[in-house]
Order: C-alpha cells, then structure tokens, then sequence
C-alpha cells in the first residue's frame, strides 16, 4: 500500500469515528494527504497554519491511532504546511493511481477542484448514479419532475431525511441535470449556513442590495440544510422576500432538510407554510435490497469484485446510512490490498469487527423524558404529573411507546416509572401510538422517527 492510498484508507476510517461531524471533517481533513513515509514516521501536510494546529492537538491521537492500525509499523507522525500548487498536485495525482475514489460518501466530496465554481454544483452527482429504492423513490421521481419542468410541477420541492441518506446527491442532480439541458439556466446550489454569512456580510459591508439581486435573478434555487436557519429571525425574514420573489416569477426551489417543515424549530409559520405549499417527499434508511445495489455499484466504480456473502455481510451489518455504507467498503478494500489477500467471509469478518458492529448507543429512560419534554414544549415533571390535558397526555404516551419499544420495559414497570399509572392504562398508551403509526398517520409517524434520531444521537 503506497502512502496516498494508506492515507486514503485512515480517512475512511476516520469519517466512520462517531465522535467527528460531518462540518468538522470536511474542514480539517480536506486537501490533506500524506507527504512522507519513512522508518516509522509519517508526514501530514496540511494546507494552512491554521489548519496544523488544530490537527496537532484535537486530532494527532485519532490520527496516529487510525494509521497505526492500518499499518502497525508507524510510530510517529508530524504537520507541515504545504503550498496549494503542492497540495493540487498531489490531489491529481491521487485522482490517476489511486484503486480508490478521493471520495467515501455521496454527500461528502474532497474533489474540490472539480466543482462548478459558478454554480457550486459538483459534476459527479448525477441521476444516473443515483442509486433508487423504496426509501428514496419518492423524492427521486420528484426531484426528476422538477429537472424537467422547473418552476412548474412541485415549486418548492422540500426533501428531508437524516444524515447520509443521498439528499445533496439528489439536489444537486437536479441542478447538473438542467444544466446539461439548458446550459445558460442560472443555478445556484448553497448551504443554509452559506446564505446566512452571505446575509450577514452583506449587511455589515452594506452591500444588501448586491446580495439581493444576486439571488432574485436565479432560474432554480437548490438550497441544502435549511434547518440551519432556526432562530435566525432576519436570515428567516431574508429568505421569505427571496423566496417569495422567485415563486412569483415561476422560478424553481429546491430545498433540503435533516426534518420534515413544521418540525423545524422556531421557523417562522409564513416560512413554514412556504416550505410545505409545493411537494414535500422524506428518504428514509435504505433497506438491505438497497443496501446491496448500493455496495455493488461501489465496487463496480473501483474495479472490483468481491463475493456475494461478503457483499451480503457488510449490507446486513452496516444499517445506518449510505455514507457509512461507502465507508465501511473503502476500509474492507484498503485492509484487503495491505494484505494481499482473498477476501473470504471470514476475514472480511475480521477486517470489520470493530468498524460494523458497534452497538447502538445506549439509551435510558432520562434521555427519552428529556427529549419528549423539549420536542412538546412541555417539562418532565408534567409528564410525570397526573394531568390529563392533552397536550401534556400525548407526550406521555409517546413516552410510554418508546419505553416499551426502545428499552423494552414491561408495562407494569412503565407505569411505576411514570408517577404509579397501573399497568391498564400503559397498555391503552402504548396500543393508540402503536395503532396510529400503523394506520399511517403521518404527522406521528414523522414525529416518533425524528425523536428517536434524537434519542440515539443525544
């Protein structure tokens, strides 16, 4: 395994650690790589001073720790600084040898260079890449609607889902799409967080004027993570004009959230109903047909094989996202070329026991009553009460379910946990919130899914 590849591999690894988000690898690993390897040291060049300090003390024990165990003969590694020239350089030639992409998820991309500097778009995501399951479909033939017919159809199209699941794949095919189709559309694609310093900037270089036109004069608007904009009142006021100008000149909006509109926190109601007035579709965890499609196209992408139960394995021990989906592979690959050997189902096994089968976080009653009590608005001690008002009886119920789902608790041992309630009355709670989920109710349904990512990743 040469250097670039190895450097590879810890990344993959690295992205897979719970303990890092999605905003922090993306800044401090982008346009890293690995600059010397030599008697047991590595060298890390990094692209900034800024950068070298901060991956000396918050992440040189992660790092040393991750190559370590690719590679056990490494002892030490050390930053240095190197020049953008050096740092493209090294990216192209990443780009020709390596066995792997630069990349390791749909909604994480280290090609940089390759994106669209007027749009933002990056040229890999694609509709025909995108890989379409029950999960998805939905959004998906929405999203290929709004390609087609922008500002027509579904004006806004509103996709959420969680973390990983392909939604920024899904929004930017839109804009590559109708790019490819009509190539002086103007497009832009942005985060929330990215209008909102725009905003801001704008505001105190008084420029808010330029900032204006610029996104008014837009033909479809793609913008990502728009949850980022709770409790920002003037960014929310700024965004409802913006929005408001392009719906009424028939332009199109795309919008993307890690929830569904009216479970967005302190969004202003006229915003919400703005959000929620053209299509809203959700993509939920791909299921394990999915799982395996997924992981086939992958391997396909690297030029290689690997074996039905091998395949098979990972997709029914990796059930989070796509984006650990990818993860998990890329580290099963680079194992397996540092080893030069077959992958079996038993080795695979080994390469991955400590990457697929971390357990699900554990979770306690005191978590599930906090996160209840802060989604309803209402205090834990109320739950416990014995009030039977409703906005203070649903709550209950809800905790109820997730008790008896999630930590498996008998109902006569629910009902002493919540104030001394007999067993009868737990019963009745828990068979309504089963009942309606059932019966498709869809505002609970979306309510108990998102609690539950919440519990989970409290």
């Amino acid at each position: 395994m040469n250097k670039d590849e190895l450097w590879q591999s810890a990344l993959a690894e690295i992205e897979l650690d719970t303990n890092i988000s999605k905003a922090n690898f993306v800044t401090w690993f982008r346009n890293t790589s690995i600059s010397a390897q030599k008697d047991g040291g590595v060298v890390i060049g990094v692209p900034n001073a800024f950068s070298k300090e901060w991956l000396e003390n918050k992440f040189n024990k992660l790092i040393l720790r991750t190559l370590r165990g690719i590679s056990p003969d490494i002892k030490e590694i050390s930053f240095i600084i190197e020049s953008k020239k050096q740092t493209a350089a090294k990216v192209q030639r990443q780009q020709r040898k390596s066995v792997m992409p630069p990349s390791f998820s749909d909604q994480l991309s280290f090609e940089q260079f390759s994106v669209d500097k007027e749009t933002n778009l990056n040229p890999k995501y694609k509709f025909e890449n995108y890989i379409v399951g029950a999960s998805n479909e939905l959004a998906h033939a929405a999203s290929l609607s709004v390609a087609q017919n922008p500002g027509k159809e579904y004006n806004p199209l509103f996709i959420y889902g969680g973390v990983g699941l392909g939604k920024t794949h899904l929004l930017q095919s839109i804009g590559n799409a109708l790019k490819e189709k009509h190539k002086n559309t103007q497009v832009q694609y942005l985060t929330c967080e990215k209008f909102t310093n725009e905003f801001i900037s704008a505001v105190q270089g008084q420029k808010i004027k330029d900032f204006r036109e610029k996104y008014r004069k837009i033909d479809l608007l793609i913008m990502d993570d728009v949850q980022f904009i709770a409790h920002k009142e003037r960014t929310q006021e700024e965004l409802f004009h913006t929005f408001n100008a392009l719906y009424e000149d028939n332009k199109q909006i795309v919008l993307s959230s890690d929830k569904a509109p009216h479970l967005i926190d302190s969004l202003e109601e006229r915003l919400r109903s703005r959000f929620q007035g053209g299509m809203t579709a959700d993509i939920g965890h791909p299921d394990f047909e999915m799982r395996v499609t997924i992981l086939r196209a992958k391997i396909k992408e690297r030029n290689t094989e690997l074996s039905d139960e091998v395949i098979q394995y990972i997709a029914d021990h990796t059930q989070s996202n796509i984006r650990e989906l990818e993860g998990t592979l890329s580290v099963l690959l680079a194992s397996s070329k540092m080893a030069g050997l077959e992958l079996t189902l038993e080795k695979t096994k080994k390469y991955l026991a400590q990457s697929i089968r971390r357990p699900r976080r554990i979770i306690s009653l005191k978590k599930i009553l906090k996160v209840v009590a802060d989604f309803y608005d209402v205090t834990e001690k109320e739950i416990l009460s014995q009030n039977r008002k409703r906005d203070i009886a649903h709550p209950r119920q809800v905790v109820m379910y997730l008790m008896r789902e999630d930590l498996k608790y008998s109902y006569p041992l629910i009902g002493s946990k919540l104030g001394g309630r007999d067993h009868t009355t737990v019963i009745h709670a828990c068979s309504k919130i089963s009942r309606e989920l059932k019966d498709n109710n869809e505002q609970l349904q979306e309510e108990v899914s998102f609690l539950k990512q919440e519990i989970y990743n409290a």
